[in-house]
């Protein structure tokens, strides 16, 4: 399990004229199976995704192909997550065993 935390670098105006390519972006990495949940931070200065990989290296060549990534609109921290006490459920949504690239 991963945390990608965005952190813009410009006005929200800026992010607002550019959203529809990261909108996109972000739905294609829901139907491959890598993005669990998404959102805006409160205050909106950037944004958190739960994503799911093989491997951290993967997670990073995702980030690199976000088009807030790919025009310098955000940082982003890639936190490695591995639960040790889990609600039920959480293994069938999560997983140790990805299908997917």
């Amino acid at each position: 399990m991963y945390i990608i935390e965005l952190t813009y670098k410009v006005s929200a105006e800026e992010i607002d004229k550019n959203l529809d390519a990261h909108m996109n972006y972000i739905e294609k990495y829901y139907n491959t199976g890598h993005f669990l949940a998404s959102g805006r931070k409160e205050p909106r200065d950037g944004g958190i995704i739960f994503a799911r990989a093989k491997s951290r290296e993967r997670i990073e060549d995702i980030v690199s192909k976000d088009p807030f990534n790919i025009n310098g609109f955000a940082d982003y921290r890639i936190i490695e997550f591995k639960a040790t006490k889990k609600t039920k459920g959480y293994d069938e949504l999560v997983g140790e065993e990805y299908t997917f690239e």
